[in-house]
């Protein structure tokens, strides 16, 4: 359902005031009544859509009438072609590099990128600044673009009434969380493409989503909008503008976190526990995830569930989590939301059985899943999470990786169809029909029951059918009739046995089969990907590689993760001023780009980057990384801390653009920094002995003890850094060269648990070392007899020192909850 409607909220505060105009701004004779009782005007436009990308919870809504515009089919479309035909405009936007941001430089439309220039002719000509938001995967952006942006008609109503602004809200996280503030909190829900309104000094006063062109069937359409804001603009200005006055003013007290004088963070086993009822009670047991449909993978669910698990492992309580976690796992991993031929997860599934997916990959989700399965296959010792956890890298290293060690940001849902056509198509790249996968699987494969083809068992153990697998419901638009998306409908064990054949020949037949069906998919136009190369997820993708390379003892992972690293230094890292680099491009000769001025980074740049930082350290256990980790905490600190209120801003104070400066108050498709930074300045206090860090992060935990303490469901991640501190953190120190078989044989002892509560350090002999310097109490710890030794302490109070991996193993088994601080 997509409404654009007017609506009074039900309380009569006199902040309704300042609504009352936006709906006469958009108020037409020709609108229908609700009800013969008020004057208020609903205007309703149908329309099937694909669910969303996760949201925000909504803040309160303020008492007002409302902009109701939420679409919200995020659903990814790539950037058309390039025209055989001259440009009949170029605007600024062609001096950009992202790539969304260059998908409207050839719109009739006057853009202006953010920044400066724009606020300074609003300013100069007095108008309204016409803010859209948007991202260059999104379906509904590139719909709006077709029908209204590239549009003549609409093109010159914006450019002469207004000073247009277009976001790329992947480049400028900020931006978009200040003014979906305003969306949420006057519409009631938010999405992309998001439509602002602003004043010249930037506060918003009108907003919605995305608008149709023209009016239709009594409806009205963009141009209407338009024209009736420019109307209001000229006659009720004064209004317009006090009345956004006051709503920023009520966002600023709304949106408010901070700790009480003295506050402690809540009591974590009691957070913990409210926070495994709340996911338990949202839990679908048939499928696993967290609700019937859509279905997001949601890897901060999951990571809590086994954290909880680790600390619960004889409840009741615990066992259940565990379950959870891995029932999820297993079935998305068998679901069509993962990709069984070329590798990788979608961005989420339209139906509860994870079997149609929308097609989007976004890395960070690539980024954190792969985290999530190598954390299962630790818990639980099943190949099949490690093998999906390689998967998952096996498809960022081929598709997302650029040479100089960076990663892409999102390959896109749509492209154009093998068989031709204009138009593109949801899922093109990916689907298959029944015909398709008989031509290129046609051999007879002998010993079969009944001479199967390939195809044949192909076909019935990943639920490939004739006329297609995809319901009507699931396909809206008609994009995959006919079509099939794979997912595993048997276990190999039932295949064997319904066509006759070994368990190693049905692995070795459905290995076969999806080569060729990749070699057939490098064929098929591809979709759009977004080159633009972000540091915030790259550090969550620099954590992956590092861990996943740990657990598996994988050499090249663990190469790439140090590749990685360099090239977040080399080429997201301002040295002389100190600062983190938001992002950088990949240009058209394939070298790294990087735009002037470059935008400076962002709190989750920081957090993300310091976690992968210290993942990578215990990964690899070179002290370079440790100790940019710490330099970039000292800068993370001075930037983003907040003195009075504790916790971190998730943008510079200092930006007089910015209007609202939030701290991001949920984990969802990513965790939110402060939920990363508190687990890092926990563990950075125990890498540095640094007390005033164990502090901040106590403050940030006390920050956010509301919300914590009632809704913790909204901080699985959080909650972890919580229990991190509850149950204090073991230092794992192994003696020993770094390179000598019996520290390996020590480390991947350490390496084959899942510990969430450790950091894990070396020594090597050298008392001048960083860790020595910093940890004076290192010292005293060294080999015995000449061979790598290990010791495990609470806050160095050490065990017996142990040199036989097994028996190490089994002391951090036995010894998960032996300490815990009030």
């Amino acid at each position: 359902m997509l409404r654009l409607a007017w609506r009074r909220s039900t309380s009569r505060n006199s902040r309704v005031e300042p609504a009352r105009l936006l709906t006469a701004a958009l108020r037409g004779a020709d609108s229908p009544q609700l009800n013969s009782g008020t004057n208020i005007r609903c205007l309703t436009l149908k329309q099937v859509q694909h669910p969303p990308r996760e949201k925000s919870p909504l803040l309160h809504t303020l008492p007002a009438y409302h902009l109701r515009s939420p679409v919200f089919k995020s659903m990814a479309s790539g950037v058309e072609g390039p025209s055989s035909s001259p440009h009949r405009h170029t605007n600024r936007l062609a001096n950009e590099r992202s790539p969304y941001l260059l998908q409207h430089a050839h719109n009739p439309v006057d853009w202006y990128p953010w920044g400066q220039d724009a606020f300074d002719k609003a300013k100069n000509e007095d108008k309204p600044i016409f803010l859209s938001v948007g991202y260059s995967t999104c379906h509904w952006c590139h719909v709006m673009e077709r029908e209204s942006f590239e549009d003549e008609e609409i093109g010159k109503i914006l450019s002469d009434n207004f000073v247009c602004i277009k976001v790329d809200r992947e480049e400028r996280p900020d931006v978009d969380k200040v003014y979906m503030t305003f969306v949420q909190a006057t519409c009631g829900g938010g999405g992309w493409p998001m439509s602002v309104w602003l004043t010249p000094d930037l506060r918003p006063f009108i907003g919605g989503t995305y608008f149709p062109p023209r009016d239709h069937a009594r409806r009205p359409g963009f141009i209407t909008v338009l024209n009736r804001i420019m109307d209001q603009w000229q006659n009720n200005r004064s209004n317009l503008e006090s009345s956004g006055e006051r709503i920023l003013e009520a966002l600023k007290k709304g949106t408010a976190i901070a700790a009480n004088p003295g506050e402690s963070p809540p009591l974590a086993p009691d957070v913990a526990n409210r926070c495994f009822q709340q996911l338990a009670n949202s839990y679908e047991e048939e499928y696993g995830g967290f609700r019937d449909a859509p279905k997001f993978p949601t890897p901060v669910n999951l990571m809590f569930l086994m954290s909880y698990w680790s600390v619960n492992r004889s409840t009741s309580e615990g066992v259940e989590a565990l379950q959870m976690a891995l029932h999820t796992l297993r079935m998305m991993a068998l679901g069509g939301i993962h990709d069984h031929v070329a590798q990788g997860f979608h961005r989420y599934s339209t139906d509860s059985s994870w079997h149609v997916p929308h097609f989007e990959k976004m890395l960070y989700d690539q980024a954190q899943l792969a985290v999530a399965y190598i954390t299962a296959s630790q818990v639980s010792g099943e190949q099949l999470f490690a093998d999906v956890a390689k998967d998952i890298l096996v498809y960022v290293s081929r598709d997302l990786s650029d040479k100089s060690g960076g990663f892409y940001s999102a390959e896109d849902a749509d492209s154009v169809p093998a068989s031709g056509g204009p138009e593109k198509r949801e899922g093109a790249f990916c689907v298959w029909t029944a015909s398709e996968v008989r031509e290129l699987l046609s051999d007879v494969v002998e010993g079969t029951s009944g001479s199967a083809t390939q195809a044949d068992i192909f076909m019935h153990h990943y639920g490939v059918k004739e006329p297609g697998n995809v319901d009507l419901e699931q396909d809206p638009h008609g994009e995959l009739q006919g079509q099939n998306v794979l997912i595993v409908r048997y276990s190999v064990e039932l295949t064997a046995a319904r066509f006759g054949i070994s368990v190693e020949k049905v692995n070795e037949l459905l290995a076969s089969a999806r080569g060729k069906m990749a070699e057939v998919r490098k064929s098929r136009p591809r979709p759009h990907l977004d080159t633009k190369m972000l540091a915030s997820w790259n550090g969550l993708m620099l954590s992956a590689y590092a861990r996943v390379g740990a657990v598996l003892g994988d050499k090249a992972l663990l190469e790439r993760a140090v590749q990685a690293g360099h090239f977040l230094k080399k080429h997201l890292w301002d040295a002389e001023r100190q600062t983190i680099l938001r992002s950088c491009y990949r240009g058209d000769e394939m070298e790294v780009e990087q735009i002037s001025p470059p935008i400076s980074g962002f709190m989750g740049d920081y957090s993300f980057i310091i976690c992968g930082l210290l993942d990578l350290y215990e990964a690899t256990l070179q002290t370079e990384w440790l100790q940019w980790a710490e330099e970039l905490q000292l800068r993370q600190d001075v930037l983003f801390w907040d003195e009075q209120g504790g916790g971190y801003f998730c943008s510079d104070p200092s930006d007089s653009t910015v209007l609202l400066q939030l701290k991001e108050d949920q984990d969802g498709a990513e965790p939110s920094a402060n939920s990363v930074s508190a687990s890092n300045l926990l563990r950075l206090s125990h890498y540095t002995g640094r007390k005033d860090w164990l502090q901040k992060s106590q403050q940030l935990l006390a920050a956010f003890s509301d919300r914590l303490t009632k809704v913790p469901i909204a901080l699985p991640e959080m909650v972890r850094a919580l229990m991190a501190q509850h149950y204090t953190l073991k230092q794992i120190v192994i003696c020993g060269q770094r390179d000598a078989q019996d520290t390996t044989n020590l480390l991947a002892a350490v390496s084959s648990l899942f510990l969430p509560h450790k950091v894990l350090m070396l020594l090597d002999g050298d008392a001048e070392s960083f860790l020595c310097q910093r940890l004076p109490v290192l010292s005293s710890m060294s080999q015995q007899a000449g061979v790598a030794t290990a010791y495990v302490c609470q806050d160095f109070t050490c065990s017996l020192p142990v040199t036989d991996p097994q028996e190490l193993r089994r002391l951090l088994l036995d010894g998960h909850t032996d300490i815990q601080t009030e």
